[in-house]
């Protein structure tokens, strides 16, 4: 399976979560001999103020996420594919490809972590619904992860991301006439239309970028972004991200 992680916040039953959780396996989706999921739950000791990990904490927790791991890997029976922190609480997330072994993965690897109490359990997830409706992020939500990738970018590079300038979007569409209905909603709110996408061999959806003076600081990208992808929706389409030159002061 391959191997590419994202980070992420959101919530979970009302308090704020920073979940971590490895993309590169979606595709490959579900998996032929892993069908349990396994996890451990393991309450901080020192948690901040929010709930989160304390720096004074983070280097430990690192290890016995480690120690987990390695573990795994020594009895061979699964993979590691994210973890969850909020309430002051982590959990760890496994799949497995039987899980009478998982309490012993669990004893060998909590064994010299006497001061943290934790909590483990596994069962059947053919579907792999924890990963997908648990750790995989909302459309909405990877919107928000690839936005800031985006502005840290062009940050990197020195733009100022307060200042306004022309950021350009693209959506798509089943049917012309639902990407010219979207066109009119966007051209009332100053929009305009830069190319269009028609259907093709390549793709039979048919799609228009189009852009509008902004500021592409994370915060304003993120209502704006999250704007567009309600109206895409309406004419059953897909909003597919923006770009923009960088601009320094």
């Amino acid at each position: 399976m391959q191997e590419y992680w994202e980070l992420y916040m959101k919530q979970i039953d009302g308090y704020v979560a920073s979940v971590l959780f490895n993309a590169g396996i979606s595709h490959e989706l579900p998996s032929e001999d892993k069908w349990y999921v396994g996890f451990i739950k393991l309450k901080m000791n020192h948690p901040d103020g929010r709930g989160m990990i304390s720096a004074d904490e983070e280097a430990q927790l690192s290890f016995i996420e480690d120690k987990i791991e390695m573990e795994s890997l020594r009895y061979r029976i699964g993979t590691y594919v994210g973890r969850i922190v909020s309430n002051g609480e982590i959990t760890f997330v496994y799949y497995l490809k039987h899980d009478f072994e998982w309490p012993d993965v669990v004893s060998s690897a909590m064994k010299e972590f006497g001061s943290y109490s934790y909590e483990y359990g596994s069962k059947m997830d053919m579907e792999w619904e924890i990963y997908h409706k648990l750790l995989f992020p909302t459309a909405i939500e990877w919107q928000i992860i690839q936005n800031h990738k985006v502005c840290d970018q062009l940050k990197a590079q020195g733009d100022s991301l307060y200042l306004s300038r022309a950021i350009e979007h693209k959506a798509y569409f089943e049917t012309a006439e639902a990407r010219d209905a979207f066109i009119t909603a966007i051209e009332e709110e100053a929009f305009k239309v830069k190319d269009f996408v028609e259907h093709s061999e390549q793709t039979h959806m048919c799609g228009v970028s189009f852009y509008r003076q902004d500021k592409p600081f994370y915060y304003d990208i993120d209502t704006l972004t999250l704007h567009l992808i309600e109206i895409a929706g309406r004419y059953e389409g897909a909003y597919d991200g923006w770009e923009s030159s960088v601009v320094k002061i």
